[in-house]
């Protein structure tokens, strides 16, 4: 799955023009963890400026997608069902790597004790785009996500299951927030 990005700016004269069409440079199909997409779609360091200064964010591969206080990232991921990670095949040696190299930053924060639970300092605005998921707190409880429903995160440990037969998409806006 490609997910299209359209990036709009000013040119000299000051006109709306698009800047980018296409994929984000950033965008990734594992291939050790079958359906799972991750498409970092934009970052801002701290407040962003409108001035078009021509450079994508996303064209340095390896930077880190988790925001600084004040920055921000858009990122679209595809969560392949639970029995992808439970197959016979699935290798976590190889899996790995390419998880920390689709989402540097955020993949650090990952538990190795409790997979796929994580905490980052962020304020995370989400939607389910397609599919279906369950958001795992602490102490198991679960809340049960359909198409088109829409979460806060705030700071909060939690892991992200697709307890379905097919795959889930979701867009999230991490916003780097300051420790309480």
């Amino acid at each position: 799955m490609s997910f299209r990005r359209v990036v709009t700016g000013k040119n000299a004269a000051g006109k709306s023009v698009v800047v980018s069409d296409g994929t984000s440079p950033r965008e990734m199909a594992l291939k050790h963890t079958p359906g799972f997409v991750s498409a970092p779609i934009w970052m801002a360091a701290g407040t962003p400026s409108l001035a078009a200064n021509g450079k994508d964010p996303m064209s340095v591969a390896g930077a880190s997608l988790l925001p600084a206080p004040g920055g921000s990232a858009f990122l679209v991921v595809t969560f392949p069902p639970d029995s992808v990670m439970m197959s016979p095949d699935f290798d976590p040696a190889k899996a790995g790597p390419e998880h920390v190299a689709a989402a540097p930053g955020i993949a650090e924060t990952f538990e190795m004790e409790n997979p796929g639970m994580h905490t980052t300092p962020t304020v995370d605005y989400g939607v389910v785009l397609d599919g279906e998921i369950w958001l795992e707190l602490d102490d198991g409880e679960t809340v049960h996500l359909r198409q088109h429903d829409t979460f806060v995160q705030q700071g909060a440990r939690h892991g992200w299951r697709n307890k379905g037969s097919r795959p889930a998409t979701l867009a999230f806006v991490l916003m780097g927030a300051k420790a309480a």
